[in-house]
């Protein structure tokens, strides 16, 4: 009987190391799934928020001045129109894009606003300069005249920069 005893301890022990084995195992593998979902929605964020840094770039050159000038360009309008055209276009296209907030930081979302209302401060002093019977024609070729003597006056370059900058910074 003593005999048996080494070997019944051997048997329990190993049997233990099985049960153990497999129970390791099978945690391991949930977690490795776990850990694999936890990868997959993360990638899939990064991808939402790449996408919005995206679509801002987009906004950003969408609202620049001289793109909307040329966009928008009009024979036949009021300069008082072509304002007005001008302003709401802006409007729209910043307001269509105003969900990618949620995906980028509160700088690059600050950035754009202020290059809307930039924009839109500048297209109103502008306007307010010209004469009662300006056309849409002598708004358009002051703005773009203030933007050729000011480079500075618009800021779409320098936030589409720091919006790329931004979106390479996720990728690292």
């Amino acid at each position: 009987m003593e005999k048996w005893i080494p070997i019944i301890i051997i048997s329990l022990l190993s049997i233990l190391l099985i049960v153990y084995l497999v129970v390791y195992f099978r945690d391991k593998k949930v977690l490795d799934k776990e850990a694999a979902g936890k990868r997959k929605d993360s990638n899939a964020a990064l991808q939402l928020r790449l996408q919005a840094y995206e679509r801002l770039v987009l906004l950003a050159d969408r609202i620049a001045l001289p793109n909307l000038i040329s966009r928008l360009n009009m024979a036949g309008v009021s300069a008082k129109e072509m304002q007005l055209l001008l302003i709401q276009t802006t409007r729209q296209e910043f307001e269509h894009n105003t969900t990618q907030q949620i995906y980028v930081s509160t700088e690059a979302w600050e950035a754009i606003k202020n290059l809307k209302e930039q924009n839109m401060l500048i297209i109103n002093q502008v306007s307010s300069f010209l004469p009662e019977n300006a056309s849409g024609s002598d708004l358009n070729k002051a703005l773009m005249e203030l933007l050729v003597q000011n480079p500075q006056a618009s800021l779409h370059g320098i936030v589409s920069e720091a919006l790329s900058y931004e979106a390479k910074n996720l990728l690292k």
